[in-house]
C-alpha cells in the first residue's frame, strides 16, 4: 500500500507527534518535584531551561550541517531572519500559555485545547486565503468542536476546569497555529534545523521577558539537569527534526493524520504517570478530534473517482 519511502516518513512523523505528546506530563512533573532549595520550580525556570538547551542543540546541529553541505547550504535572506525571528516569538508564547495552563487544569485537558489549532487553522487559511473553506473542512471544524466539548466534560454535570488554564490553553493554541503557519510557508528553502534556530532566538526574547517579570525567586539553576534537557529534547530537539523530515516523504496530508498520535498519546501519558482520571466520554470526544483531522487530510476528490 505504501513505498519504503512513505513508510520510513509515517514512523518518523509518529515518534516525533509521540515526543510532543509526553512533552506536558514532563512539566507537569517537573513542577511538583522540589529543588535543591526546597522549593518548586516556576514556569519561568521550565520554560528558560528549555529554551537555553534547546537554542545550544538547534545551533549544534546546524553548524554541522553547515560544515558538511559547505557552499552549497541554502544561505537566509535578511528578511528571511527578521521574518523568522518576529513569528518566532509565537514558539515562546505557545510554551508559556500551554505550561502555564497545565499549572491549572490536567494535562488531558490541556492538550485538547492545544489540539484546537485544527480549526483556528482553518479560520486563519480563511483570512489570509481570502476564500471560503471546503465543505469538508466546515464539518470537520463542528466535529472537532463536539470532541472539544466530550473531551474537556463539558456536557457532565461536575465541569469545574478553571477558566484559567482554558484561556491560557486557548492562547496556546491560537499562537502554536502561527508557529505552524510560519514552519510551512516562511524561509522553506532554508534548512529545518536553521529555520528552527531563528525561531527559537525570537522566541527567547518572550521567554526571557516572562522570566524577568514573573521569577520573584532566586533562579534554581538545577532544573537544567534536572528537568531542561529532557524537556528541551522531547519539545524543541526531538519533534521538530522528526517532522521536518518525516513531512516531505508522507505529504501535508497523511502526515497531519498520523501527528494527530499527539493527542491519545498525551492523554495516555497524563493517565498513566499523572493518574490523571479519564472518562470514556473524554475517550470519544478524542476519537472524534481524531477523526475531524483525518476528514481534513483525506484527498476526496482523489477517493471518489478511483
Amino acid at each position: 500500500m505504501f513505498g519504503n519511502k512513505v513508510l520510513k516518513g509515517v514512523f518518523l512523523v509518529g515518534l516525533g507527534a509521540t515526543s510532543y505528546g509526553m512533552l506536558a506530563t514532563f512539566v507537569k512533573l517537573a513542577y511538583a518535584d522540589v529543588s535543591s532549595q526546597g522549593l518548586h520550580y516556576t514556569p519561568a525556570e521550565v520554560i528558560t531551561a528549555q529554551f537555553v538547551i534547546g537554542i545550544l542543540v538547534i545551533l549544534g546541529i546546524t553548524l554541522f550541517q553547515k560544515n558538511r553541505k559547505g557552499n552549497t547550504a541554502v544561505k537566509p535572506s535578511v528578511v528571511d531572519i527578521k521574518k523568522l525571528l518576529i513569528l518566532g516569538t509565537s514558539t515562546g508564547l505557545t510554551s508559556i500559555f500551554y505550561y502555564l495552563a497545565v499549572k491549572y487544569i490536567p494535562v488531558s485537558i490541556g492538550i485538547v485545547l492545544l489540539m484546537q489549532t485544527v480549526w483556528m487553522g482553518v479560520v486563519l487559511e480563511m483570512v489570509l486565503d481570502k476564500k471560503r473553506p471546503s465543505n469538508i473542512k466546515i464539518i470537520s471544524v463542528f466535529v472537532v468542536l463536539f470532541g472539544t466539548a466530550l473531551a474537556t466534560k463539558l456536557f457532565s454535570g461536575n465541569f469545574e476546569l478553571d477558566w484559567r488554564g482554558i484561556v491560557l490553553g486557548l492562547l496556546a493554541a491560537a499562537s502554536f497555529t502561527t508557529t505552524m503557519y510560519a514552519a510551512n510557508k516562511v524561509a522553506t528553502s532554508v534548512s529545518s534545523a536553521e529555520r528552527s534556530l531563528y525561531m527559537l532566538l525570537g522566541g527567547a526574547v518572550v521567554v526571557l521577558f516572562f522570566a524577568l517579570l514573573t521569577q520573584h525567586t532566586p533562579f534554581n539553576f538545577d532544573i537544567f539537569y534536572k528537568w531542561g534537557i529532557l524537556i528541551a529534547l522531547f519539545g524543541t530537539v526531538i519533534p521538530p527534526m522528526l517532522l521536518n523530515a518525516g513531512f516531505p516523504l508522507t505529504g501535508i496530508g497523511l502526515g497531519s493524520i498520523v501527528s494527530a498520535l499527539e493527542l491519545p498519546v498525551s492523554v495516555m501519558m497524563a493517565f498513566v504517570m499523572l493518574h490523571e482520571t479519564v472518562v470514556f466520554s473524554q475517550w470519544i470526544g478524542i476519537v472524534l478530534i481524531i477523526l475531524a483531522i483525518v476528514l481534513m487530510n483525506v484527498n476526496w476528490q482523489k477517493k471518489l473517482k478511483s
